[in-house]
């Protein structure tokens, strides 16, 4: 009996010595963008079969009133909004409103080319409208308060880059785009669907639409770095990035995401998995983007990730379904990327679980 007693005393001692380096070595991964307490900050969460084994924040939340970061806080979360938009998509194909193979004429009769332009080409960046992002007439609508169709409008005239479905580009215009369909198919406002289909059903409590003028509990100021050191984010108009970029979230949270898509809380499974399928270019070559979501690896391990970048903040996740690891980093500086640490971070979690 005392043997067996040591033995399990010996083996918890072990199991505390390898969370405490393993601790230690995500703290050093971290502290490679993220070591000065005095500088906007980040916060980092990783979980392992659903519950968090790591979770700390680094920096400040608000430099003017020298406030530290929490785990808590609120943050803009840029391109990961995408996940939300195309799950969205799918919530409604699985409620028989629309199809993601349909044209996008048969919801905008009127857009160029849009009968061979479908919700599939948008949802995988195939579709080769032209990205607004990088259009030269930006700056003077950064900050006008946009309506959907406006922004559409704004790009839709605009020469294609290629044919749909010839190649993979990276499109913040064709999520835009979606964004719009979720209004006129559902005729709710995207924020209000996003926050009764997604952010209350998975209990959300702490992720918006994003606003520069309601009062967010806990919101972590963004900032960018100039050569003379740090200044307030550039402002614009959330109505421009909308449905491509205009989500704000904390740590927590999108656990709870990540939960949620897991457990099909939100969306059944033969829908869910249409979000992590690998499709094929007209060529049939493969590319390695779903609906919302890059899908990789690490270290050979297959992996579902996507970052963001809007002004003032970055965002990084990586998902290993083979592990059920989650690691998920927010920084409140541009010139802060967390995606290499995201990535080094799920590395050594996967190392340290074989």
């Amino acid at each position: 009996m005392k043997k067996t007693f040591l033995a399990l005393l010996l083996s918890i001692a072990l199991i505390n010595l390898s969370f405490a380096q393993l601790t230690q070595k995500i703290d050093s991964i971290i502290q490679t963008g993220f070591k000065d307490p005095n500088a906007p900050g980040g916060a980092f969460l990783v979980s392992r079969k659903g519950n968090i084994i790591y979770e700390k924040a680094f920096g400040k939340a608000n430099l003017e009133l020298n406030v530290d970061m929490t785990t808590d806080n609120v943050f803009q979360i840029g391109s990961m909004t995408k996940q939300f938009t195309a799950v969205s998509i799918l919530i409604l194909e699985a409620q028989g409103k629309l199809k993601v193979s349909d044209p996008v004429s048969k919801y905008i009769p009127d857009y160029p080319s849009g009968n061979s332009i479908t919700i599939h080409h948008l949802l995988t960046h195939t579709s080769g409208i032209k990205d607004f992002t990088k259009m030269k007439a930006l700056p003077e609508i950064a900050q006008k308060e946009m309506s959907p169709k406006m922004m559409v409008d704004f790009f839709k005239n605009e020469p294609v880059d290629f044919q749909p479905g010839e190649k993979f580009d990276y499109n913040n215009s064709g999520y835009i785009l979606l964004g719009y369909l979720i209004e006129l198919v559902s005729g709710e406002k995207y924020e209000d669907f996003i926050k009764k289909n997604i952010f209350d059903k998975a209990a959300m409590h702490h992720s918006f639409y994003a606003s520069d003028r309601k009062i967010i509990k806990n919101r972590a100021y963004g900032y960018h770095e100039k050569s003379d050191g740090f200044v307030n984010k550039t402002v614009i108009s959330f109505s421009v990035p909308f449905a491509s970029g205009s989500l704000m979230s904390t740590v927590e949270d999108m656990l709870k995401w990540q939960k949620a898509i897991n457990s099909n809380l939100i969306l059944d499974a033969a829908h869910t998995r249409k979000a992590f399928t690998k499709y094929k270019l007209n060529s049939g070559k493969e590319f390695s983007y779903g609906y919302g979501w890059h899908l990789k690896d690490i270290n050979g391990v297959p992996d579902r990730e996507h970052g963001g970048s809007v002004f003032g903040f970055k965002s990084m996740a990586v998902y290993i379904p083979e592990k059920d690891i989650y690691v998920v980093g927010f920084s409140n500086c541009d010139c802060h990327s967390p995606t290499q640490i995201i990535k080094d971070m799920a590395g050594l979690v996967v190392k340290n679980t074989q």
